[in-house]
């Protein structure tokens, strides 16, 4: 499948979920709808904790999804402010890896009528984002955030996990599964610790 129909399914996915929850849909059947809505939470304060400069080590699986153990590690740094009072966060990653730097940009985008953020990734080397948005949430202090994406030519689904966070320090797990979510193998490690002013 190519990338570009990966991104239309993905998007329409997003909209269907949208419209599930329009108020023409609350209207339909007010009753569900009320306690629903009185169970969300706002998460627009989710990312507050990336604000500022970190000193990140990374790990990256070399072959995902072949089975491989063999792993790369490796530093760098990132720098976080936020954008619209917080509705949105910008953060700048810039490593030296095994096969050059690394320059990217996330993007995250909080939507207050799903309570969930849309995380976005570019690459400076492609100058273009990459692939769908994983969206998700936080709930009890992790965020999971997921995606449908293609991956050497195969359709898989990829999940963001943000876990561990303190006020210094923060993990992050990005993982594929090629069987609808049954299994996950874990790809990319970064741990980061704040640098302080």
């Amino acid at each position: 499948m190519h990338l570009k129909y990966g991104l239309t399914l993905c998007l329409f996915v997003l909209v269907s979920l949208v419209s599930y929850s329009t108020p023409a849909f609350s209207q339909a059947d007010s009753s569900a709808a009320k306690p629903l809505s009185a169970e969300k939470r706002d998460g627009q304060h989710d990312f507050d904790f990336e604000a500022g400069n970190w000193k990140i080590h990374l790990k990256r699986r070399l072959h995902p999804l072949t089975g491989s153990k063999e792993w790369v590690e490796f530093d760098g740094t990132s720098v976080t402010r936020k954008v619209w009072g917080g509705a949105a966060w910008l953060e700048e990653f810039d490593t030296n890896g095994p096969s050059g730097p690394v320059q990217g940009l996330t993007l995250r985008l909080y939507n207050p009528e799903t309570h969930q953020w849309s995380l976005y990734w570019a690459n400076r080397k492609a100058g273009t984002m990459g692939g769908p948005p994983n969206v998700g949430e936080f709930k009890d202090g992790r965020g999971e955030f997921y995606c449908q994406d293609t991956y050497n030519g195969r359709v898989i689904l990829i999940r963001y996990v943000w876990s561990e966070i303190t006020p210094n320090s923060a993990h992050f797990e990005q993982s594929f599964s090629n069987d609808g979510g049954k299994t996950w193998e874990v790809n990319w490690i970064t741990d980061q610790t704040r640098v302080q002013d």
